[in-house]
Formats: C-alpha cells, structure tokens, sequence
C-alpha cells in the first residue's frame, strides 16, 4: 500500500503545470455536467474565503478600535473623568475625518451610508455583478465606523463582502446569472454564518434577504454547503463558542405564552418606530446644508455626546447586550440603552457612517426584551421567567420584526441559546412580529430605499427593470420643434422631412406650448383654402402630458398609455415649460429588452 501511495505522489511531482492544469479543467468540466454538483464545489471555496473574510475584516476591526479608538482614548485622559470624560465626543468624531481620503479615491456612494439596500438592488436587477474592490472598500470603511466607536453593526459589510467574493467566483467562471445569484447568497451565508458561528442563521438570512424567499432545492444546497464551510473556518481560526454567551433557558408557565404575544405586538410597533427614525435622520442629513465630506464627521460628534452618558452606544455593542442578557443591568439603564442606541445607530448610517444595521438590531432588542421583563415579572412574579429570558426572545423578535425575516430571527435564538426550548416562545414572537410589522409598513428597513426609487423587489423583474431605467438613458435630447407662428402648410413640409411623428411648439420667449402630432393635424389635411391660415398655435395640445429626466421608463409607459402616445415630451423638472428632449415608446422598448437580455443568460 505504502508502494502505491509513493508511486501516486510521485508520478503528480512528475506532471507539468500544463497536465495540472488539464486535470482540473477536467474536473470543473465533470462537475458542470450536473449543475448541482459544479455549484456546491465552488460553495465550498466560496464558504473557505467567506469565513477567511469575515476573520480579516474582525481584525481590521479590532486594530482601529486598539490603536485609534484606546488610544486617543488615553490621550485624551477620558478616564480621569471630570471634563476630560467630555472628550470622548470628540473620537467617533476622528472616525468620519478618516473616511474622507477613502470617499475622495471612490466616490461617496461607495463609501458612506448603509449600503445594504444597494448590494439587494445588484442582486437582484443587475445579475449579482459586484465589482472586486468592494471587498476593500466596505470594509475598510465599516472598519473605521466600528472601530472608532460609531454605533453600527458588522454583520451588513461582512454580508456583503461575502457576496462580492461569490460574485467574483462566479465571475472568473462565467456563470449564467441565476447561479451568479445562487453564488451571492453563498458568500452572504458564509459570511453571516461565520460572523455568529451559526450555520442555519447565516443560510435563512441569505434565503429571507436575499434570495426573496426562493427555497428550491437547487439554491438550496450550495448555500447550506457554503454556510457550513465559512462556521468551519471561523471556529478554526477564533473557537466553537458563539457571538453570544446564553444564560440556561426555561418556561417558567405555559401561562407566559399569551405574553410572548406581546412581545412580539412591542416588537412590531418599536421596529416600526426604528425604521421611521433611521429614515428621518438620514433624509435632514441628506438635507442639511454643510460639506457632504464632513456630515460623518459631524455625526460622530453626535454620536460621541450621547456616549458622554451611554458610552455603551459606541461600536457593535455585543459585550453589553451579553450583560443584559444575564441580567446585569437595571431597568433604567436598559430603557437609556433602549432609546439612546436607536438614535445613535441612525445617526451613525444616516450622516455617512459606513456599517450594517444587524447588530445594532440585535443590541435594541434584547434592551426592550429586557425592559420588557422587568415589567412582567415585577406584575406576576409566581409564573413568569426571569428578565434575561424575555431579552433574549426579545432580540429575536424585535431583529424579525424590522428586516421581515421571521426564520432567521428565529433560529439565532436557536443557534446561540442551544436549547429547544426556546424554539416555542421564539416561534410565537418572531412571527408575530414579523406579520404585524408588515402590516403597518410593508417595507424592512432594507427596502424603504428601493420603495422610494420605484423599485420593489418582491414584484416581477419585468416591472423592476423598467424602474430602475431612467428616461434620462433613453430620452432624445435633439429634437425638429415648431415656432408657434408655422403655417399648416410648412408644419406638413417639415413632417415630410423628419423622422418624427410628434413635434414640440415653442412659443416666441422660448416655452414649451405643447405637442402636435400627425393625427391632431390629419382632419384639416382637406381643407386646402386653411392651410395658410392654419398655424401652430391653433392646432397644439396644450393638455400635454410630460416626463422629466428623472422619471423612470415604468412611469414613462402608464404615461403612453393614458392617451395612447407614442412621444413624450421630457421637460426640467423646475420648469415644466422648458423642452429637454423627448421619448419615444419604441426606445423605452427596446431599452426594455436590452435589459432583459442582459439579465437573461441563462
């Protein structure tokens, strides 16, 4: 046997870079016969780089939060308390000034804000395709948040740096675009999965978020396998024990179920309330008149003098929600944490800050979970569990509630506590969370963005790609117009030249009047003794519907179809009276179709 293993190792060393090379084209080529089997070979690298990612961006982490944050702590003598306590404002602030350098190199977008929202949007209307460079940008960016004590989470940048690794795979590979999607989803469960060492966590987030809900059974192995592999990394390189260490677990009453309910009704109601908040802080700094490089830096500043009197609200926050969840804070303290993490975790994403929203998330409702048992237990002391209990079904919850993800709320509680028994309680609150909270708002935190850009991902991809076009794109911007003075006679003449059906009547000073198009004018095409007597003026529309730039082509084509159209005119959105170009139906069509094909390489 020995003899054998030699002569196998030996005859390899023999092979030449060209014969290797050959044997894994022949390997890859194996696998691409079953789509299957090719797809949960290449998770497997996917979940091996997903966990090395999420291992290197923790230290990355740590190293701002070591070497900047503890130390200008120092510097600063922070902990002789007095005024100096005062300055601790200041070092979030050092955390905005150090993302300026990097939105310069690539551009703001790119940089600040919660970009969640956007990495859902690739995904799903522009085939998965990520640019390499995310993965530095992301997260050294969400690095410098977190670890220069803006209040944000982890979870969000390593999901989607996770993502970006699948599409890179997928992108050396030349994948069809659903199993691009399929290879996202891996490197998103491989990254949320190594982030709280729970397999099943990391695998429903990428189905519930970003997968919309597709379980088949071909998505469905390569996520799980990847998910596996980035939990193995993670507990190689940092150990078994989850993110969160969970106090033992117990239902004091079935009597307490009708509370569970509650909780999840509170859940519901307060994620509605975060939401709300996390939008209106963003939209007054998006409004506010100062330097648009400098709006992260102010919100550390913001952030830094709420951590004066909280500074548990800095970074991801997880060694006090741990507290909290063995019952080592009092009440006023869990209502402070309660109120003062929501503000600032809005005002960390909403100015600029760059981070996720997960563990902020979590950290909120293991607070009102906790503020929550405080209350039950002091009311029917005899047959309710402990405080910590509550908090601990209160993370789940209050985290399905705000992303409408029920599963995974569900099973991180399953996942961190290890006891079964938390899976009914768990159940109760998750759900009713998540179905109330969509009740009142149908949109998660994730996509109140896309709402607002017409885009809504749960609907068909037909009506998404025509929302995501705008006329901008597509519009003609040279256009034949008429002089409202143009007898009848020369506006035929000038028909008869021109490619167009439909013509734009500018008045002398330059406004736009209104459209003629050759079936207004086809009724006086008999009346000869007219046509000199006729002009522009006389015969326009001046009940013109219109586009502007911004429009998208979804709302291009309600507008063709009010009056059955086939040109729009497209005017400044300041002055509806001034002529930028104009749209035509086929465009739109046609742009329609470019798009889908692109999309379409299965």
């Amino acid at each position: 046997m020995r003899k054998e293993i030699t002569k196998i190792s030996t005859d390899f060393l023999k092979m030449n870079s060209d014969e290797i090379r050959k044997n894994v084209s022949f390997t890859l080529s194996f696998f691409r016969r079953g789509e299957q089997g090719f797809l949960i070979l290449i998770a497997i690298v996917i979940g091996l780089l997903g966990g090395f990612g999420n291992y290197l961006f923790r230290e990355t982490i740590l190293f701002f939060h070591h070497f900047v944050f503890e130390t200008l702590y120092d510097i600063l003598k922070v902990s002789q308390g007095g005024w100096h306590a005062a300055l601790i404002s200041l070092i979030p602030m050092v955390g905005g000034l150090l993302l300026i350098p990097l939105a310069l190199v690539f551009g703001k977008k790119e940089v600040f804000g919660y970009g969640f929202p956007e990495f859902l949007k690739t995904v799903a209307l522009k085939g998965g395709i990520f640019k390499l460079r995310n993965l530095f940008i992301k997260g050294l960016a969400a690095s410098i948040t977190l670890g220069i004590g803006g209040s944000a989470g982890q979870e969000g940048p390593i999901a989607a740096i996770g993502g970006t690794i699948g599409s890179w795979v997928g992108q050396i590979l030349k994948v069809s675009t659903r199993q691009m999607k399929v290879l996202v989803a891996s490197g998103v469960a491989a990254g949320i999965a190594a982030t709280f060492n729970a397999p099943i966590a990391g695998v429903f987030f990428a189905f519930e978020i970003v997968m919309l809900g597709n379980y088949e059974l071909t998505n469905f192995a390569p996520v799980v396998i990847a998910s596996a592999m980035g939990t193995v990394i993670t507990r190689v390189l940092l150990g078994t024990e989850a993110a969160f260490t969970i106090p033992p677990y117990r239902i004091a009453s079935f009597f307490e179920i009708p509370l569970y309910i509650i909780l999840g009704f509170l859940s519901a109601v307060f994620g509605i309330y975060f939401i709300r908040l996390f939008y209106r802080v963003k939209d007054f700094f998006e409004k506010l008149h100062f330097p648009a490089y400098f709006k992260p830096a102010l919100g550390g500043i913001l952030v830094g003098t709420i951590g004066i009197a909280y500074p548990q609200v800095f970074g991801n926050g997880y060694e006090f929600a741990q507290q909290a969840l063995f019952g080592q804070m009092g009440w006023t303290l869990l209502l402070g944490l309660f109120i003062f993490k929501m503000v600032a975790t809005s005002i960390t994403l909403g100015s600029g800050g760059a981070g996720g929203v997960f563990a902020p998330l979590i950290y909120i409702g293991v607070m009102m979970g906790g503020l929550y048992g405080y209350l039950v237990h002091a009311l029917f002391p005899s047959f309710t569990a402990p405080t910590q209990v509550y908090a601990l079904v209160g993370m789940g919850s209050f985290l399905a509630a705000v992303t409408h993800a029920p599963l995974t709320g569900l099973f991180l509680l399953f996942e961190l506590s290890g006891d079964y028994q938390i899976i009914i309680p768990g159940m109760i609150a998750c759900i009713i969370g998540t179905v109330v909270a969509h009740m009142l708002q149908p949109d998660s935190i994730d996509t109140v963005d896309l709402t607002r850009q017409g885009i809504n991902l749960h609907q068909g991809r037909d009506i998404n790609v025509l929302r995501n076009i705008p006329v901008r794109e597509v519009m003609i911007h040279e256009v034949d117009t008429l002089p409202e003075d143009l007898p009848l006679r020369q506006i035929l003449m000038r028909a008869k030249e021109s490619v167009q059906s439909y013509f734009p009547v500018i008045s002398r000073n330059g406004d736009l009047l209104g459209v003629i198009s050759l079936r207004d004018i086809r009724p006086l095409l008999m009346e000869e003794e007219l046509m000199n007597l006729i002009i522009a003026k006389d015969v326009v529309d001046e009940d013109y519907i219109y586009l502007t730039p911004d429009d998208n082509l979804d709302t291009a084509m309600k507008k063709f179809a009010q009056k059955d159209l086939g040109q729009l005119p497209v005017v400044d959105p300041k002055n509806h009276r001034k002529l930028l170009g104009m749209l035509k139906r086929t465009d739109v069509i046609n742009a329609y179709n470019n798009a889908i094909l692109k999309l379409s390489m299965e």
